[in-house]
């Protein structure tokens, strides 16, 4: 299983969460781990600058590929083909990539902005990134007063 950031670059937060609650992710040719994406692997969803925040996680249900008809007429975005994704959870709220990056080594090149439309991560940085959202989430959760 391999970690990846799926990076949002030149778009906003609802074309992000429509391509999510579709369960599909469009990924160019060009992406140079796009033959390497494989059912099983994890994901974090990221929206470049300006934003800088993960917005969601998800598990891959497949490999690149064309779309199929039925998957194309479904499909919000423009590319001819990407990824499915077999479970998707997103963060509200969402969390900023430089929480992450406080919490993690960034001596191996770990940084917030990035070339690709797909990043490989390594396993800590994932685990990391989760940590951070699960922590943002408790803190929001607070006791609700009643008048």
């Amino acid at each position: 299983m391999a970690h990846y950031i799926f990076n949002l670059v030149g778009g906003d937060e609802s074309q992000a969460t429509g391509l999510l609650r579709a369960g599909m992710w469009g990924v160019g040719a060009e992406e140079p781990h796009r033959d390497a994406l494989a059912p099983g692997d994890l994901a974090l969803v990221y929206l470049a600058a300006p934003e800088r925040k993960f917005i969601a996680r998800a598990e891959l249900g497949s490999a690149v590929h064309d779309w199929t008809p039925s998957e194309e007429q479904v499909y919000p975005g423009d590319s001819p083909r990407g990824v499915l994704l077999a479970q998707v959870e997103e963060w509200d709220p969402p969390v900023p990539m430089s929480t992450v990056l406080s919490q993690i080594d960034q001596s191996a090149g770990a940084r917030a902005d990035f070339e690709a439309g797909v990043v490989r991560i390594t396993a800590d940085e994932y685990a990391t990134a989760l940590a951070v959202a699960a922590e943002s989430a408790t803190s929001t959760d607070g006791p609700v007063s009643q008048p």
